[in-house]
């Protein structure tokens, strides 16, 4: 799919939403995590492919303490990955240009009985950024013939990192990704809900202006909204606020709040919004430090796994996620090289809800 498209292409066969799928909640019980293995080095910060790596590794055997996980990897890798994980992983050797599961990667999707299939966006590396981007952009495609499952080919450029689902019909998503020139111009909100209400049975999509300030420009994102909000269930989401007026993220997080101020979900409820003012910085990496948002945590089968910063907000936020989510144990893993890439722990996963495959 080219970044010059400017109108909806035709699509052949059934939507999801005709056959009963939706996008849930990422807290609902999962069969396994995805994580695609670090395989390149990035421009901004040579000669860290491996420290990446080592980070990447400590992530993914934290979440093989709570459910299995599945390391997406360049053909010829597998060793590698055992020798960094664990021999408990499972290897899936498929080609990747890069290591962001969550953007490029399929969404899950289900159905009331509990069958799951996969919702596949189209992916240009967030707009173009990425030297190439085919092998990325295939692994939806590739994943479904390993499974065996269903995929249906939605008609826009998306990232998961950019959607926020409350499971039961409410998408959060901003303006400044998915109306993007970069992903697809010529589209406007009705275009692109439609989509959404289609692929991944949305009902009321909620839009925010801005993403995190640190995640525009080169190298970021343009703005996904996991960096500055997530449903903690139905009902109930984080906010980011920003710490202080000097912090970059004052104004837009004051836009996106005003934004989410009096909304209602597709079920007619208040969203209550619990806002969280810390935001931490990563160590300085290639004389830049990075932010990396508590927002952008990761549930897992009876746990959170949260960045790490080892600061002190640290435990301030850990006891916010577990007063949110009780009975869960939070835990927190690395984050910094996540943050330098332009993302955290949920962009670097993907669950896969538990259920039977649609074939």
């Amino acid at each position: 799919m080219s970044i010059q498209q400017t109108t909806l292409p035709q699509t052949e066969g059934r939507t999801p939403r005709e056959d009963g799928f939706a996008m849930p909640g990422r807290w609902v019980e999962h069969a396994r995590t995805f994580v695609s293995w670090p395989c390149c080095e990035w421009p901004a910060a040579p000669g860290h492919l491996q420290d990446a790596r080592d980070e990447w590794a400590e992530v993914i055997r934290t979440i093989g303490r709570f459910e299995p996980v599945t390391v997406i990897a360049n053909p010829g890798s597998r060793d590698q990955v055992l020798e960094a994980c664990g021999s408990s992983v499972d290897v899936a050797e498929i080609p990747i240009d890069d290591c962001w599961i969550r953007d490029n990667g399929p969404i899950f999707v289900v159905d009331r009985d509990g069958t799951v299939a996969m919702t596949h966006f189209g992916f240009n590396a967030w707009g173009g950024k990425a030297p190439s981007w085919d092998n990325d952009a295939a692994v939806g495609e590739r994943l479904s013939e390993r499974l065996g499952m269903r995929r249906y080919a939605a008609p826009i450029i998306a990232e998961g990192g950019g959607i926020t689902s409350d499971g039961e019909g409410t998408v959060i998503t901003t303006e400044s990704v998915l109306l993007n020139p970069n992903r697809n111009p010529g589209l406007g909100k009705s275009d692109i809900e439609a989509v959404l209400r289609d692929y991944l049975g949305a009902e009321k999509v909620i839009w925010l202006p801005f993403g995190l300030a640190e995640d525009s420009g080169d190298a970021g994102t343009d703005g996904h909204s996991d960096n500055v909000v997530q449903f903690i269930r139905p009902g109930l989401a984080l906010f980011q606020a920003a710490p202080n007026r000097s912090n970059p993220n004052w104004e837009p997080a004051a836009a996106n709040r005003a934004a989410l101020a009096g909304q209602t979900d597709a079920q007619g409820r208040p969203i209550e919004v619990v806002e969280i003012e810390l935001l931490s910085y990563t160590r300085e990496l290639e004389g830049e430090r990075r932010a990396a948002p508590y927002t952008n945590f990761y549930p897992v089968n009876g746990g959170i796994i949260a960045p790490r910063l080892d600061v002190p907000e640290d435990d301030v936020a850990y006891r916010l996620l577990a007063d949110l989510f009780p009975g869960r144990e939070v835990v927190g893993v690395p984050t910094d090289f996540q943050a330098y890439g332009g993302g955290g722990i949920g962009c670097i996963t993907q669950q896969l809800p538990a259920g039977t495959f649609a074939p």
